[in-house]
């Protein structure tokens, strides 16, 4: 299962045992903080804090891939590159699909969020200095915080639920951004018809209060509005954070014109935004963790000078 779940990742738990080095920052690892709760169940985040160092930013890691999720995921080696230069880093993990679909999974990441804000001082963070990394799934959820993060509910019986989910910068790899138009214009993905092991996470349900069941969603309009809602390119404004995407030019799994129609349309819009296209690059590659250091160059770009002036 694990396999299946994270085609993208398996060179990098592959290769993570050797690229532990001595000059690697120390960090102390906090397990299982429980950030939010649905229908009875815990949510929960690992809290990766550099010993030394630390440079008061944290950064958020989406525990995604193909919008499954678990604490097994969770892959140290990975954070190390944001570790060594300071940044305390939150790996979130959210409601796994096939159980939790595409609108649940965007409310955790939101929660996520909003906790890590409501608890900045607690770690020792600026909350108005929050970046979020992720790839493939991980990917479009970064994107969705950063174009879709909203203030919060001020009436919200729960504070944390008051605070705003929005971030200050996204880096991330191959996500998807557009379902409505995948890989070519007019191509909608939104009718279960991804292949497995993706399709669950789009087996959109309502909730009918009469019946006391949940509904599958077979309208084809309301489809494609869940679609664009939970699509990033959707929600590009002017004021969104900057965000740097590398995607391989050979990615049969994620178009590669995913991520140049939405840089396209941040430009538009006047956003900061940045497309590495890696040549020959598929769904991930084996030394996909050295090209963490770019994304770290792009925090320290975008975080750390906020913190100067």
């Amino acid at each position: 299962m694990f396999r299946r779940m994270l085609p993208w990742a398996l060179a990098v738990v592959a290769v993570a045992p050797c690229l532990v080095r001595a000059d690697d920052v120390e960090y102390t690892r906090t397990r299982d903080v429980i950030y939010g709760r649905k229908y009875g169940m815990a949510l929960t985040l690992d809290v990766f804090q550099p010993k030394s160092g630390a440079n008061g930013v944290g950064l958020l890691a989406v525990v995604s891939g193909g919008w499954f999720s678990n604490v097994e995921m969770i892959v140290p080696p990975f954070y190390q590159p944001f570790l060594n230069r300071g940044y305390t880093v939150f790996a979130v993990c959210h409601g796994s699909q096939p159980k939790y679909t595409l609108p649940e999974i965007i409310q955790d990441m939101n929660r996520g969020v909003r906790f890590i804000r409501y608890h900045a001082k607690d770690y020792a963070i600026d909350p108005d200095r929050l970046g979020i990394f992720g790839g493939s799934a991980g990917g479009h959820l970064s994107l969705m915080q950063g174009t879709a993060g909203d203030d919060g509910d001020p009436k919200a019986k729960d504070p944390v639920d008051g605070v705003s989910s929005k971030v200050q910068c996204v880096a991330c790899f191959f996500p998807p951004t557009d379902f409505l138009n995948w890989g070519e214009k007019g191509k909608a993905m939104v009718f279960r018809n991804f292949k497995a092991p993706y399709t669950a996470a789009f087996d959109f349900h309502e909730f009918d209060k009469e019946k006391a069941l949940f509904i599958p969603v077979t309208d084809e309009k309301k489809l494609r509005e869940i679609g664009a809602d939970v699509s990033p390119i959707t929600h590009v404004a002017k004021g969104d954070p900057p965000m740097l995407i590398m995607h391989g030019d050979k990615d049969d799994l994620v178009p590669l014109q995913q991520s140049q129609e939405f840089v396209d349309k941040c430009k538009e819009a006047g956003v900061e935004a940045k497309l590495i296209v890696k040549e020959g690059a598929g769904h991930g590659w084996v030394t996909i963790i050295g090209d963490l250091e770019p994304f770290a160059d792009w925090f320290d770009a975008h975080l750390l000078k906020k913190g100067k002036d």
